[in-house]
């Protein structure tokens, strides 16, 4: 759909006048060599660099690209840097408000520009993941025939969320998230720049560790909340932003929490004991530390998959399930939504009954195995695939366990050194009850039962 009479009139004010825009558009990026983060992407030749006309061209025309990112990261920033620097037909659209029949209307006059013309046409569509696959099936046979060179942005892992075919049409181009120094240097730009707050407010210290913690790696929320901050300072009659200023205005206290240090890991581990002391109260107040000092959703996630398996383990076998689903969930849509997922997680593994048994049990057989308590495999349990092994004696005299009536086959599995090992010991806690009545059965009919 092209921009209609009033969006031109509206985009021409807002050149004329910049100072009417939000901080965040005002300093987006006017040239990649701006573009601050995602240097992967970046590179001479890279299909984000042949899109804005650089490289030798030739034969070979640009790629369609998806760009799958958190938000903030810069995935419209990168669509309207290729607008700006390419002498192509750009055409914007949402899958939020568009759909079939824009999508074809695009394609119409892509091809009419291309026939008539000669002029190419660049597609920037935002949040792909809205189209259902009746929609992103409408954009293939342009993708395919390249009417139009496709730049789709979505927060969402796209292969759950873009059809295959679109897919394999497209280069799939991962954005990371920023880093501190990254949303950083932007904040320090927008401070001094012509296009942001001309040197018109100061950013403390303090102030600035804060604001990078509200961010969280989103470059847009850095800038939107600079911009509230520098407002409220200004309208005190103040040329610093204070840190009780910037907690007023984004309605949220500075966190004393350093990711990089002794915090970090106190919080962490806290929050991993008090799961583990099924105190669902206090670990959700970890959790929330966590969370409001801009922890990494993943690092989070990633010690609730632990704490499953080492504190939890058979006594609740749908432990796992849950912290993999939630870590699977976090990277997949980022916060503030993950907030929830991870809450969800922390309460499932704080209520649930206890057992390290899984975890002392590897630890008891890993020590062994240190200690050289090893020892041949037992001739009947060696591979006996291949030729020669029968004369070896390989695999010759094993049972196979189906073929009896109660599934197991009493012979030797451990080698020699290890036969009266048992390194698992489980509890009566939650469901392990049922696998320490199993394993009572199997060892007595295996005829290691010791009497």
């Amino acid at each position: 759909m092209e921009p209609d009479l009033f969006t031109a009139a509206a985009e021409e004010r807002q050149e004329k006048d910049p100072a009417g825009s939000p901080l965040a558009v005002r300093m987006r990026p006017r040239a990649l060599d701006e573009v601050v983060g995602q240097q992967h992407l970046l590179k001479p030749g890279s299909p984000l660099r042949r899109l804005v006309g650089e490289g030798n061209g030739g034969p070979a025309g640009p790629s369609s690209v998806i760009l799958w990112g958190p938000p903030g990261t810069g995935k419209t920033t990168l669509a309207y840097v290729v607008s700006k620097a390419t002498d192509k037909r750009f055409v914007e659209l949402s899958a939020i408000t568009a759909g079939v029949k824009e999508v074809r209307a695009v394609i119409d006059g892509a091809r009419r520009a291309t026939g008539g013309f000669g002029k190419e046409t660049v597609l920037f569509l935002d949040e792909i993941h809205r189209f259902s696959k009746a929609q992103q099936d409408s954009l293939l046979p342009a993708v395919e025939n390249r009417w139009v060179t496709l730049i789709a942005a979505t927060t969402e892992n796209p292969y759950f969320s873009v059809i295959s075919p679109l897919l394999s049409r497209s280069l799939l181009l991962t954005l990371e998230p920023l880093t501190d120094d990254d949303v950083r240097g932007l904040l320090r730009r927008a401070l001094t720049d012509e296009r942001g707050l001309k040197d018109a407010v100061t950013l403390p210290e303090d102030t600035e560790d804060h604001l990078l913690r509200i961010a969280g790696g989103d470059a847009r929320r850095a800038l939107t909340a600079l911009e509230a901050a520098a407002g409220a300072a200004l309208d005190k009659g103040e040329t610093e932003i204070a840190l009780a200023t910037l907690e007023e205005t984004v309605d949220r206290a500075a966190v004393k929490y350093d990711r990089d240090g002794d915090q970090h890991y106190d919080v962490a581990s806290a929050l991993i004991k008090s799961i583990r002391g099924s105190d669902v109260d206090a670990a959700l107040h970890y959790l929330a530390r966590m969370i409001e000092a801009g922890e990494d959703p993943r690092f989070i996630a990633r010690r609730l998959m632990i704490s499953a398996s080492e504190d939890i383990g058979l006594a609740d076998p749908s432990a796992l399930p849950i912290a993999v689903a939630a870590a699977q969930a976090v990277a997949m849509i980022g916060f503030p939504e993950a907030a929830l997922t991870l809450s969800h997680a922390t309460i499932a593994l704080a209520l649930a009954p206890k057992s390290n048994s899984a975890t002392t049990a590897i630890g008891a057989a890993m020590e062994d195995v240190r200690k050289g308590l090893a020892g041949p495999v037992p001739p009947h349990l060696r591979d006996g695939h291949y030729k020669g092994a029968a004369k070896l004696g390989h695999a010759q005299g094993y049972v196979y366990p189906h073929d009896l009536p109660e599934g197991i086959a009493a012979q030797q599995y451990a080698p020699d050194a290890l036969q009266d090992r048992e390194y698992y010991t489980p509890t009566r806690h939650g469901a392990e009850s049922r696998y320490a009545d199993a394993v009572e059965w199997t060892r007595k009919h295996l005829g290691r039962r010791r009497s």
